[in-house]
């Protein structure tokens, strides 16, 4: 199961604007969870040679199941003085599995990109994101539109760890009492909603009269994260790790006999809180409304047809999208065509192939452990260890590199047994991979957990392996509850299960 990558997607999201005329000196944040101090932020602007370098680190320590888990993450944004971007560059240290992007704005729009991983330096041209403004630009914008109560605005925030843009809403509030660290000041509330990110990710910012951010509140899962603004000894001082893997399993309503085996399954799924939830359809999941807040959720799984050859000869864009290699599934890289020849051998029929995958990724990854903060396929092939998302990752780059198109899926799975709570059993953040053939999408499960991809795999969304595809476990989880259950066991009996309200 998959927790840590939530967590680093929600802080190298925050934006941390500086103030357009400060001096070259370094701002200092503590990050909390659950009232510990898990890191810090470290933000600094320096202007040299009409050129603006606005640079943000974070640093962080998260325990999973007692299992350490070190973070850092650096992203810089150079610009000129009026704002134009120039350049990014990018690094993610995740227990050591570093992944780095930097990149040059032209002045046509173009952007010359360059990713170095453990699979090598790849480069790749992109266009700059219409409207995309960087660290500069938007402190700029932001003191153009002002701090007037009610006032409402769009910004277009890049973010070099996604190569893309984040449209986000900002709503200035009124001012309030903030607590920093028991020193109370009055600060303006300063509402950001991420929308092109699954269900939006909310902060609420507390913000100086010079612009300066003092207090950032995200809530997730249930939980709450903050970022606090506070001296560079108190940053730099010991930390906590937070182990909040309890946090992420959601209690069954009764134990699920033989769910590996069903047919199907229907989950009634209520918010926790008044919010609207949000479950995708695919081609083993279906969703339709459950009273007025509700939602029934019902998963069927497929078995693949025989017969169907590979590679995809197709002109659908989704699936022609699945094919390609990306930083995460290096589908192109020898090693991972090496081992994606070496696990499906002679066989031409694609149902057959997938099945050899989905075995062989099962035993290749031999250290099944949390370990591992977030790897690519080419870092998993080398190290071979992991949890449920490296055995994702690895599965779904080995069906790229042989021609069947191939997705990264998230959500939940249940699981019963020793640490499973009352005997009732959990469901869990988990990761998977869903293939494509014969015109349909199906569900195939590395960890093997238990037997492949069954009804026990609730689906929050799907994608190419990138970290923002698990945002969607962080704006479902620790918003809603499972109260009834319907499967069918032994695939002949419908049995209902309803919770002990």
């Amino acid at each position: 199961m998959k927790r840590l990558q939530y967590l680093i997607l929600i802080v190298s999201f925050l934006i941390l604007p500086t103030v357009a005329g400060a001096e070259a000196e370094t701002d200092y944040y503590a990050i909390f969870m659950n009232s510990k101090k898990i890191g810090y932020a470290a933000l600094d602007r320096v202007v040299v040679a009409g050129e603006v370098r606005s640079t943000q680190k974070i640093t962080m320590t998260i325990a999973r199941m007692n299992v350490p888990v070190s973070i850092t993450m650096t992203e810089t944004h150079i610009e000129t003085i009026d704002g134009r971007p120039l350049a990014f560059e990018s690094m993610q240290d995740m227990s050591g599995f570093i992944m780095k992007v930097a990149g040059t704005v032209k002045p046509d729009g173009t952007v010359d990109v360059e990713v170095t991983s453990a699979a090598g330096s790849k480069e790749q041209s992109m266009l700059w994101p219409t409207g995309a403004l960087m660290s500069e630009g938007l402190s700029m914008l932001q003191g153009k539109k002002g701090m007037v109560e009610g006032t409402t605005y769009e910004v277009n925030a890049f973010s070099a760890a996604m190569l893309n843009a984040l449209t986000t809403q900002i709503t200035i509030g009124p001012k309030k009492k903030v607590d920093l660290l028991g020193r109370v000041v009055t600060a303006r509330e300063v509402k950001s909603i991420v929308k092109n990110l699954a269900g939006g990710i909310t902060e609420t910012n507390y913000v100086s009269d010079d612009q300066q951010m003092l207090k950032s509140v995200v809530p997730m899962m249930g939980m709450q994260m903050e970022l606090v603004t506070c001296g560079k000894a108190f940053a730099l001082s010991q930390s906590d790790a937070v182990d909040f893997f309890d946090k992420l399993l959601l209690s069954a309503p009764k134990p699920l006999e033989n769910i590996e085996k069903a047919k199907s399954a229907d989950y009634y799924i209520m918010p926790t809180e008044n919010r609207k939830l949000s479950f995708p359809h695919t081609d083993s999941q279906s969703v339709r409304p459950y009273g007025e807040k509700g939602l029934i959720v019902t998963v069927r799984p497929q078995s693949m047809p025989s017969g169907a050859a590979f590679p995809y000869k197709g002109s659908d864009a989704r699936v022609l999208a699945a094919l390609k290699p990306n930083r995460f599934l290096q589908s192109d890289h020898k090693e991972i065509i090496d081992l994606a020849r070496r696990a499906i051998g002679n066989t031409k029929d694609t149902a057959e192939a997938v099945g050899k995958i989905e075995r062989f990724v099962c035993e290749y990854i031999e250290e099944k452990n949390l370990s591992v903060g977030y790897a690519s396929a080419v870092e998993v092939v080398r190290s071979r260890q992991g949890d449920c998302s490296e055995h994702a990752v690895l599965a779904a780059a080995l069906c790229r590199a042989v021609g069947i198109p191939a997705e990264v899926v998230v959500g939940l799975v249940y699981f019963n047994g020793p640490g499973a709570g009352s005997g009732n059993g959990l469901f869990g953040p988990h990761a998977w991979s869903q293939v494509y053939l014969d015109g349909r999408w199906f569900g195939i499960d590395a960890t093997g957990s238990p037997r492949g991809f069954r009804a026990g795999h609730i689906t929050l969304g799907v994608g190419s392996g990138g970290l923002e595809d698990f945002f969607e476990v962080i704006t479902n989880l620790g918003y809603f509850r499972i109260v009834d259950i319907k499967h069918d066991p032994d695939n002949t009996l419908g049995i209902f299960v309803k919770a002990v309200k």
